[in-house]
């Protein structure tokens, strides 16, 4: 089965051939570049989950009258989303040490969903990797803004 037609067989069929040794007729090129991108796509699935979380902590902060359980909602569950990424992949922890293109991102999103200029979030990020991923919300506690 060809690679570009049934990625789910082509899967199968290659595990078979591992399985059985048959290493020379493994699908090498296409089986490692399945690799890295399962790599990419979890880190990518981690850095979005950090990046809706930083957005949404943005609006919740700059745009109090605006706040609704819709974010709330949001937030509690890509924390839930970055806590099973790291206990399932602990090296997604490494992506914590810069949050600077995540921030840049985030912020543009918060400012174009909210109609507030770029300038007005703070130009490194405001949130600790704690403050991210814990029960943390800015300004008032949940439920009191």
């Amino acid at each position: 089965m060809p690679y570009e037609t049934d990625i789910i067989e082509w899967v199968e069929q290659q595990i078979s051939l591992i399985k059985e040794h048959r290493y020379s007729e493994v699908d090498w090129p296409n089986l490692l570049e399945e690799i890295e991108d399962l790599s990419k796509r979890e880190r990518d699935r981690f850095l979005s989950s950090m990046r809706l979380i930083i957005q949404h902590l943005l609006k919740w902060e700059y745009q109090p009258e605006q706040r609704s359980r819709s974010w709330e909602i949001t937030i509690k569950r890509e924390r839930n989303h970055l806590q099973r990424y790291l206990r399932d992949t602990p090296s997604l922890k490494r992506y914590w040490v810069d949050l600077s293109k995540v921030y840049r991102d985030a912020r543009a999103d918060a400012a174009n969903e909210t109609g507030l200029s770029d300038w007005t979030f703070p130009d490194d990020c405001p949130y600790s990797a704690e403050q991210i991923r814990s029960d943390w919300f800015p300004l008032e506690e949940l439920g009191n803004g």
